[in-house]
C-alpha cells in the first residue's frame, strides 16, 4: 500500500487513521509506503509511525504569479516521472488520496498503471487536486452526505472522518496528568495546527496574564515563533507561569492536549471536523484567511451545529479574550457544545474507508497495498 499527500496534517493523520485500522482488521502482510513531498511534514508524521517514506516533486498551480506556476508545472510533471517509477517497483494493489498537490503525480500514475484509486476528501469543499483527481479515481469517499454534489454519485461513499482510536480513548483526568495540571482550574488548549499561526500566538501573548487569572493554557505554537513566545512566557509573574504550558510541536502528546482541555483555541482545519467531535471538544475557532476558504466553511459546519464559536483572523486582537472569557464563565453552554460536538463523532469511519481500500484491493494484483494522502 502507497500513503501519499501532504502539506499539513490535516491531509497526513487521515491516512495515518486508516492504516491503524488496517493493520488492526486487513492482510497482515500489509506493504506500506508513503509518498510525500520534498520537505513535507508528511515524513517526519509517516516516519513515526513506522511506515516507510518516498519523496516526489510536487508544486502548487493555482492562485499564484504565473512565472511560479510555470515553475511548479514541471516540478509536478518531474513528479509523474517519480512517480510512475516507485508504482512500477511497489506494484500496488490499490492507492489511496486524502488531498495536497503531491498526491496529483502519484495517483495519475497509478491510473496509468490500471490501478484503483480511492480518494478520501476530508474537507467539506474539494480542491481543485481533489476535484481533477476524481475523474481518475475508481472511489471517492467524503466525511458528509452534502459533499457528495461534487462527485460522481456511482463511485461516491459516504465514511465519515477518520480519526485515530487513541482520540476516542482519551481522558481528560489522566491527560491533564500528563502535563502536570491541576484538575479544579479550567483549561484553555491553542494551536494553530501543524506549522502553528503567528496572529493566534500574537493574540494570546498579548492577553496571557489576563487569560492565565481565569484558567491554565496549553499552548502549542509551531517552531517557528517558538523562540519568542518562550521569552514571553519568561516575562510571566512568578504566581501564573505553573499555569502555562509552551511546547513547539507535539506528536502522539496532542491528543492529552486536546483531552486535557475544556475549550479549544484553533484553526478550522479538516482534523477539527473529525478530532474535535471524537473528544467532545467545545471550540473558538479562527479560519485562516488564506486557505481558499476551505476552513471558513468547516468552522461553519460546526458554528451550525452548536459545537463551535468562530472569531475572524482580523478581529482576534479584540475579541479574543472576553469570547474565551465569555466560555468558561458560561458552563452550561460549554456542556452543550461538547454534547452537540459529540453527536457529530464517527468512529466508524477509518474502518469503512480501510474495508473499501481491501474491496478495491481485491480487484487487482500486486505486491504491496498503497496509500496516497
Amino acid at each position: 500500500m502507497i500513503i501519499s499527500g501532504g502539506g499539513t496534517g490535516g491531509h497526513v493523520y487521515p491516512a495515518l487513521s486508516v492504516v491503524e485500522a488496517l493493520k488492526a482488521t486487513g492482510p497482515c502482510d500489509i506493504s506500506l509506503l508513503y509518498v510525500g513531498s520534498e520537505g513535507g511534514v508528511e515524513a517526519v508524521l509517516a516516519q513515526r509511525q513506522g511506515i516507510a517514506f518516498q519523496a516526489i516533486a510536487a508544486g502548487q498551480v493555482r492562485g499564484l504569479a504565473p512565472w511560479v506556476v510555470a515553475r511548479n508545472f514541471i516540478r509536478l510533471v518531474r513528479g509523474l516521472i517519480q512517480a510512475r517509477r516507485i508504482v512500477r517497483e511497489f506494484s500496488p494493489q490499490a492507492v489511496l488520496v486524502t488531498g495536497g498537490y503531491v498526491c496529483v503525480p502519484v495517483a495519475l500514475a497509478a491510473w496509468l498503471q490500471h490501478i484503483p484509486v480511492l480518494i478520501y476528501l476530508p474537507d467539506l469543499e474539494p480542491g481543485l487536486a481533489i476535484r481533477v483527481l476524481s475523474r481518475f479515481a475508481t472511489r471517492v469517499a467524503v466525511s458528509f452526505p452534502e459533499v457528495r454534489r461534487y462527485f460522481r454519485a456511482d463511485k461516491t461513499v459516504v465514511t465519515g472522518y477518520p480519526v485515530r482510536a487513541a482520540f476516542f480513548a482519551a481522558d481528560k483526568v489522566s491527560a491533564r496528568a500528563t502535563f502536570d495540571l491541576v484538575t479544579d482550574v479550567q483549561v484553555v488548549t491553542v494551536f494553530g495546527g501543524s506549522r502553528g499561526a503567528r496572529s493566534i500566538n500574537r493574540a494570546l501573548c498579548a492577553i496571557l496574564d489576563e487569560l492565565l487569572e481565569r484558567c491554565q493554557v496549553l499552548h502549542i505554537s509551531g517552531a517557528l515563533d517558538a523562540e519568542w513566545v518562550a521569552d514571553r512566557a519568561k516575562s510571566l509573574p512568578t504566581g501564573l507561569r505553573a499555569r502555562y504550558r509552551h511546547y513547539p510541536y507535539l506528536h502522539e502528546e496532542m491528543v492529552d492536549a486536546l483531552a486535557a482541555a475544556d475549550l479549544v483555541v484553533a484553526r478550522a482545519g479538516a482534523s477539527t471536523i473529525g478530532e474535535f467531535p471524537a473528544l467532545a471538544l467545545p471550540s473558538i475557532l479562527i479560519p485562516y484567511p488564506y486557505a481558499g476558504q476551505h476552513q471558513d466553511v468547516n468552522a461553519e459546519y460546526l458554528v451550525q451545529r452548536g459545537a463551535a464559536v468562530k472569531i475572524a483572523d482580523a478581529e482576534l486582537s479584540s475579541k479574543l479574550l472576553p469570547t474565551i472569557q465569555a466560555l468558561l464563565d458560561d458552563r452550561e453552554r460549554l456542556a452543550e457544545m461538547s454534547a452537540r460536538a459529540r453527536a457529530l463523532a464517527q468512529p466508524e469511519a477509518a474502518q469503512r474507508i480501510a474495508e473499501e481500500i481491501l474491496r478495491l484491493a481485491k480487484e487487482t494484483r500486486g505486491a504491496g497495498f498503497h496509500a496516497i494522502e
